[in-house]
């Protein structure tokens, strides 16, 4: 029987809380599993890279690594890094089949997770009527990626019974954090709720609630609650735990109606058919104390 092993990628971080975070959420998927062999590993800024994590599991004996991106969206790093990372080595190993797993995409366990994010923040002497919920985006080039964050705003919005409900993003796409709270404040709501659409923290979950609190003081007459990102609760460790039970059963595949760079999107026709490379070579496995500037802050 071939041995089966699991390896859960993350993106890595410049931020150690983020990457001790990753970590823990691993630690509580490893009893879930425990007839795989289990590693870890990042695409920049951290060890072990994918690519040792792939290699420790093989230097074990696994014949297929089910490799799950720890990813809430499927945007550029899990439509091209990673498939890059499992097909470069599966070209240098022959002998491995390396199955890559689904983003944890919009799933009914992670809008619960959300939910009691969300939920535990409130007082409930206000109204969520009177409450105005703003989900917060990691923010990508990728438009199917970031119209995600409006449809989990959407359901959460209806589902909790907020009075309304506004997507920002911490970088690239717009609206930003600050003009959205700003806009956001100004529609007279009593309680503005702000809820990182994030799975760890990092520079830029850090960033989002400094910026709230730099916003609630222009405000004072209205109330802003920090909501905690989704980290290790439950529903999480449990939307994991379906997606390596799917890459196990089958070959998972994406959804490419909308994707960029399988058809023409409005705005985004060059990207269709483009190459799949890796941009990760020059940060791959460095720490958070040196290396080479880098766009992408975690």
């Amino acid at each position: 029987m071939t041995k089966t092993a699991v390896l859960i990628c993350g993106h890595g971080s410049r931020d150690p809380e983020a990457i001790a975070e990753f970590e823990l959420v691993a630690a509580a998927l490893r009893p879930h599993v425990p007839e795989f062999d289990f590693a870890t590993g990042y695409l920049e800024f951290a060890h072990p890279t994918i690519r040792d994590g792939l290699a420790v599991l093989a230097a074990r004996g696994a014949r297929r690594i089910l490799a799950i991106p720890g990813m809430l969206f499927a945007a550029s790093h899990v439509k091209n890094d990673l498939p890059w990372e499992m097909n470069s080595f599966m070209a240098d190993n022959p002998g491995i089949d390396v199955r890559l797993g689904r983003d944890l995409g919009i799933d009914p366990k992670l809008l619960q997770a959300a939910a009691a994010r969300i939920a535990a923040a409130a007082d409930p002497a206000i109204a969520r009527a009177e409450t105005l919920l703003i989900v917060v985006g990691r923010g990508t080039n990728d438009p199917d990626a970031n119209s995600n964050i409006s449809k989990l705003a959407r359901m959460l919005w209806e589902g909790m019974g907020f009075g309304w409900a506004e997507v920002s993003f911490s970088g690239v796409a717009q609206p930003r954090v600050e003009a959205a709270l700003t806009r956001a404040a100004r529609l007279g709501f009593r309680r503005i709720i702000v809820f990182p659409y994030f799975l760890f923290t990092g520079v830029l979950v850090k960033r989002i609630y400094e910026q709230t609190e730099t916003v609630a003081r222009l405000f004072p007459e209205t109330e802003f609650v920090k909501a905690l990102y989704l980290r290790d609760h439950p529903d999480v460790i449990g939307a994991f735990g379906d997606r390596i039970g799917e890459a196990r059963e089958v070959q998972p595949t994406m959804n490419c109606q909308l994707c960029k760079y399988r058809t023409q999107i409005v705005g985004y026709e060059s990207d269709a058919g483009a190459p799949q490379a890796a941009h990760h070579h020059h940060v791959r496995g460095i720490g958070s104390e040196h290396g080479h500037p880098h766009h992408h802050h975690r």
